[in-house]
């Protein structure tokens, strides 16, 4: 099995939810859809920019390697146990974006400060444990390093965005 895809797929879901954290709260104003749209396609690009690297050091990899074949095995495996750790966390997330959806104001409310606030404080452990997944599938170190490069460009999407569009104007 090639996690690629999914993988990618996840990071740039969470681009865009970068972006969208980047800009969320910055903004009174009640109708702001084009403004969370435009949010989020920022996060969007920026992490499209940013997944280049993990595909380039695994294309750097597979280049390198005395037998591609095998890398290429390692990196597949190292994927899928990267994969794991961070569709739980997925899955989690989408539980309690679905209750925040979902249920009445108040109930609502408590689905952001329960679930989804510390999850979201909780990524970067997340991808530490992803990238522990990596090597402990059977990826060996080479698919820790494009794991911890992935991870890294996933955590640098929302500062990156914060930075450059939100942040206030001294």
């Amino acid at each position: 099995m090639n996690p690629a895809w999914a993988l990618a797929a996840l990071g740039l879901v969470d681009a865009a939810f970068s972006g969208f954290r980047a800009y969320a709260g910055r903004d009174a104003r009640i109708r702001k859809h084009r403004a969370v749209v435009r949010a989020a396609l920022r996060g969007l690009s920026v992490g499209a920019v940013l997944l280049l690297a993990p595909a380039l050091t695994a294309g750097s990899v597979l280049l390198l390697a005395e037998d591609p074949d095998r890398a290429y095995g390692a990196l597949a495996d190292g994927g899928v146990g990267f994969l794991v750790p961070l569709g739980a966390y997925a899955l989690a997330v989408l539980f309690s974006l679905a209750a925040y959806l979902a249920l009445p104001f108040r109930a609502s409310t408590l689905a952001v400060v329960v679930g989804l606030g510390p999850l979201t404080l909780a990524r970067p452990l997340v991808v530490a444990a992803a990238c522990a997944g990596a090597l402990v599938a059977g990826g060996g170190w080479t698919s820790l390093l494009v794991g911890a490069v992935a991870g890294a460009a996933v955590l640098c999407v929302e500062p990156y965005v914060h930075r450059r569009w939100y942040a206030p104007a001294y």
